[in-house]
């Protein structure tokens, strides 16, 4: 088990995932500024604003 391991290891493939979670992650963080900072201020400025 552990030479398999290894073995996933030296192809690449945990490199890989590491690259996507962190990509993945700046992608969130990104959106999440998006919406809290450009796409959010307007609608208080709504009728309904203050109820969301």
């Amino acid at each position: 088990m552990l030479q398999e391991f290894k073995a996933f290891i030296m192809k690449g493939n945990l490199l890989d995932l590491a690259v996507a979670v962190v990509i993945g992650a700046a992608f969130k963080t990104i959106v999440t500024s998006l919406v809290k900072d450009i796409l959010m201020p307007p609608t208080r400025c709504t009728p309904w604003g203050s109820r969301l």
